[in-house]
């Protein structure tokens, strides 16, 4: 693997990392066919071992591949874990950070905020740890009483425990700094647009270029697919809506809203690599309805493919998509529905749309000024 810079098209220049050992701690593992927590350790990891470092991504087994340890250019150490809803995250990164406090890591990159629980096993290993605590998990409405309580407590710790702090957006960055004068970097989410030509899952589904509404996320109630599927009942026309995703632990859930859909609505279930991208490539809007979390990587990668896109307002989401963006609410469907039958009828303004989200993306989310933020970090944490 090289050693040297790696510069991007934009004269982003990754820091030589050579020789650098780095833990990447707390995602399901890689290669991504899951979330954002998984894109990200799959984009960064790759990049940070093309710089020259010696990556290890933590992976989980009933995730990874069988057989698979090593992922272009980069280490996977692949461990057990209890799969279930309130386990499978603590558990497998308890695993990860007793391995990872027996080898010779120069820094560690955790995710997810409940995992602070088990940094001090890697300070006392004397390895310098940089915590992603994504948004502020403790709202999230999947979660009963014990996760909240869980998250509030991790979300206290974040602010004592690691060696540095990340967040990816301005909203939860002011979060943390208000309410426990704890300081962190902010690094936004990336996405290198693959753009595909129409292909098996357009044919599948039975979808034309630009004939279709996309909506991608985890089916959980903060996402909120049901209020979308309601507010679709109210716009006229046979485009199709296709729901991409689905959720562990979550089949009531989805039930109530699929028996409610009308015929025009797919659901396809979860969809990844160049099936995404063919989606992302070819939809007539995006739609996106979260209400939690900071920078959300389906909406960064719904702009960066060039996609009209539907925002619920909240203020993370305005931070992401700017005036690139049309707004509704989703707790009121109904605002959801007059937005979609108003574009139906404004193609020119689709269109400029489309032009202004992929500027605004190519602009601000860049999987190589990612990885140079990161890369900063942790030399940084590495060598003091």
């Amino acid at each position: 693997m090289p050693s040297g810079p790696r510069a991007s098209r934009e004269a982003t220049v990754i820091p030589d990392l050579d020789g650098l050992r780095l833990a990447l701690i707390g995602s399901r593992g890689i290669p991504a066919r899951y979330g954002g927590y998984e894109t990200l350790m799959e984009e960064l990891a790759v990049r940070l071992a093309e710089a020259g470092a010696e990556v290890t991504v933590y992976c989980r087994s009933h995730y990874t591949p069988r057989g698979l340890r090593t992922h272009r250019g980069v280490r996977l150490a692949v461990l057990p874990t209890v799969p279930t809803k309130y386990f499978d995250t603590p558990v497998h990164t308890l695993l990860s950070c007793l391995h990872a406090s027996a080898g010779t890591f120069d820094a560690a990159l955790v995710v997810n905020s409940v995992n602070v629980l088990f940094v001090p096993l890697l300070s006392l290993a004397r390895v310098p740890t940089a915590l992603n605590v994504d948004g502020i998990e403790k709202r999230r409405a999947k979660w009963g009483p014990l996760g909240r309580a869980a998250y509030a407590l991790a979300e206290r710790l974040a602010a004592l425990l690691p060696d540095a702090l990340v967040t990816d957006a301005r909203v939860i960055r002011d979060h943390y700094r208000e309410r426990y004068g704890a300081e962190s970097t902010i690094i936004v989410y990336g996405v290198d647009p693959r753009p595909e030509p129409p292909g098996e899952v357009l044919g599948r589904l039975g979808l034309e270029s630009r004939g279709y509404v996309l909506y991608v996320s985890r089916f959980e109630p903060e996402n909120n697919p049901h209020r979308v599927v309601e507010a679709y009942r109210d716009v006229g026309g046979d485009m199709p809506l296709v729901m991409v995703g689905d959720a562990p632990y979550a089949a009531r859930f989805i039930r109530s809203f699929q028996d409610a859909a009308d015929s025009r609505v797919l659901f396809p279930g979860a969809i990844y690599g160049r099936g995404y991208r063919e989606l992302l490539s070819h939809a007539w809007a995006y739609v996106h309805a979260t209400e939690v979390g900071g920078t959300h990587p389906a909406l960064v990668e719904a702009m960066g493919y060039g996609n009209c896109v539907l925002v619920n307002d909240t203020e993370e989401n305005r931070e992401v998509a700017r005036d690139a963006g049309f707004y509704f609410d989703a707790e009121r469907p109904a605002t959801l529905s007059s937005l979609l039958e108003r574009l139906l009828g404004e193609p020119d303004t689709v269109l400029e749309a489309r032009r202004a989200g992929g500027a605004e993306a190519r602009a601000r989310f860049s999987w190589d000024e990612v990885t140079a933020r990161y890369a900063q970090l942790l030399a940084s944490l590495a060598s003091g």
